[in-house]
């Protein structure tokens, strides 16, 4: 009978190609904006069938679902368990999903502020009907709290063949050799999924969030601001380490070194293609802009030295560094001319040690001058054509100037991608919209 041949044959091509496209691996994470109520799970579902390669999903734990709402991890580092659980309970319950969360009331420290994504993985992988595998099987740590790379791609290892069937991991957390339960840094989801994307050979790893793709700016300062819709895994690092909240700057390193592109993309509108961010020889240089992206953060205190002679005093630097290791104190920048050195320090490092710190400094450092000046911000400039456009300083600090902001510091790094500008908090945003307006 010719027409049981031919569907036969259309049946063995379909297994053909979901064959072909289960390899063709794409891991999907999802944000906490987009799991925060029933209705965003629901898109999150949507978007997982619509595509056979998104295999392996990835779940942060619920986000706000309102102004003013509390995200789920917040309410789990507060210890306001019965709140979570009945959040939990909403979401459940409105996709016809049982799911028992009485353990939260026994767990403590990171173990109870990683049952966010926990739960939530529970929830989703019954939605999909995918296999739930939590990331203590998955992500490991070493003692000291370091990811441990080998180990970790080891037991992932483990889970290639069901992960082609479909899988849902929790982020944010692993764990350290004796089982216990160790938390990424917050915003850590993002760095599960580029670890397994990096480790299952994904084709894509795609990040869900709310909005679309990676935008110039923050839309919170700059109205309306231009989305990218190509970046390089260096200009989305630098971003993302200056203030920018898509994705965690940690994420990049794994998928970078592992050459999987990153696709930004709104789980509210997911037609829309996002952000790409690809390896420096995959990006097309741009002519319409010699910057890519701008981003920033608050509250930083610059540390100033000057010394007659310090580029003579052999070990000058090592002194001065090694009273922060003393203290624990992490700095940002260092600018430096031949008599004079500043660090750039996150206030938030010098809580209850400042003045121990400048005690130190005087002690070891000598220096002629000490200062320190407080409440700066720092704007960030990303762009990888900027080396090779001149004249990108000149308009940036015209800029400034015709908007009656005074740049207090500039550093730039010696890959040249970025330039950094140091203004009064006050002045941050003024600053952001200036630069925007001249580049953009």
């Amino acid at each position: 009978m010719p027409g049981v041949s031919n569907f036969a044959k259309v049946r063995q091509d379909l297994s053909h190609h979901k064959e072909e496209a289960m390899d063709n691996l794409i891991v999907a994470k999802f944000g906490g904006s987009s799991l925060a109520d029933a209705a965003q799970v629901r898109k999150v579902i949507d978007i997982v069938k619509g595509d056979p390669r998104r295999k392996v999903v990835v779940v942060s734990a619920p986000g706000k679902r309102f102004a003013g709402d509390s995200k789920m991890t917040d309410l789990l580092i507060a210890n306001q368990v019965m709140l979570a659980r009945e959040r939990f309970a909403q979401i459940a319950t409105a996709l016809g999903i049982d799911v028992d969360t009485s353990d939260l009331c026994q767990m403590s420290g990171d173990l109870l502020v990683s049952s966010g994504e926990y739960y939530m993985g529970k929830i989703l992988a019954k939605a999909l009907d995918y296999t739930f595998v939590g990331a203590s099987l998955l992500v490991r740590f070493k003692t000291g709290g370091i990811l441990d790379m080998p180990a970790t791609k080891v037991s992932c290892e483990q889970f290639r063949d069901l992960a082609k069937r479909g899988i849902v991991v929790p982020g944010f957390y692993g764990a350290l050799p004796d089982g216990s339960v160790k938390i990424f840094s917050r915003g850590g989801s993002d760095i599960t999924g580029s670890i397994l994307a990096a480790i299952l050979k994904a084709s894509i790893y795609e990040n869900w969030t709310d909005v679309s793709g990676v935008l110039m700016a923050d839309p919170g300062v700059v109205e309306n601001p231009r989305r990218i819709k190509t970046m390089t895994y260096r200009e989305m690092r630098e971003l993302a380490y200056a203030g920018a909240h898509v994705l965690h700057d940690e994420a990049v390193y794994p998928v970078r070194k592992a050459e999987i592109p990153i696709n930004v993309r709104n789980t509210n509108d997911p037609a829309d293609a996002g952000t790409w961010i690809v390896a420096d020889e995959q990006l097309e240089e741009s002519t319409s802009t010699a910057i890519t992206g701008i981003a920033g953060r608050n509250n930083f205190s610059v540390i100033a030295l000057e010394k007659a002679g310090m580029n003579a005093e052999v070990g000058f630097v090592w002194k001065l560094l090694d009273v922060l290791k003393k203290h624990c104190v992490r700095f940002e920048h260092m600018p430096s001319s031949i008599d004079s050195l500043s660090l750039v320090v996150d206030e938030r490092e010098l809580e209850g040690k400042l003045s121990f710190l400048e005690q130190d400094i005087r002690a070891a450092c000598r220096p002629d001058l000490l200062e320190i000046e407080r409440g700066l911000a720092l704007v960030c400039v990303v762009g990888q054509s900027m080396a090779h456009k001149p004249g990108v300083l000149a308009k940036l600090a015209g800029a400034l100037a015709k908007a009656g902001v005074n740049i207090h510091m500039i550093d730039q790094g010696s890959s040249e991608v970025s330039i950094i500008v140091g203004v009064e908090n006050n002045d941050y945003e003024k600053a952001v919209r200036a630069i925007y307006k001249a580049f953009a």
